[in-house]
């Protein structure tokens, strides 16, 4: 349950960050809102997950999947660049947060 918890974490994380940058720096009411409301449930589903969980895991998974996720997101909905080399390094980190699951 506390991966199920943690990947949720990280779903959410994907958007309050996507969020944070349609706010334009929280000028923009609705947007900000969306990203202050999935930052706290996300924040709030990372905790429960650490119950369990290691939290050097945790985080590290946590971001991995932001990271990795916002890229992706980025390079496919928001048009922006993404180089073979930047592909090498998302797909690193998916593997990094992978292993770490498999090694907990």
């Amino acid at each position: 349950m506390a991966w199920l918890l943690l990947f949720l974490a990280g779903l959410l994380e994907i958007c309050w960050a996507l969020g944070m940058k349609q706010s334009a720096g929280f000028t923009r009411l609705w947007p900000s809102l969306f990203t202050w409301i999935t930052m706290l449930i996300s924040f709030w589903l990372l905790a429960q997950a650490m119950r369990s969980l290691p939290a050097s895991t945790a985080y590290a998974v946590w971001t991995g999947i932001g990271v990795a996720g916002v890229a992706v997101v980025g390079a496919l909905w928001a048009g922006e660049g993404v180089s073979p080399a930047r592909w090498l390094c998302i797909g690193l980190i998916i593997i990094g947060s992978l292993g770490l699951k498999l090694l907990d």
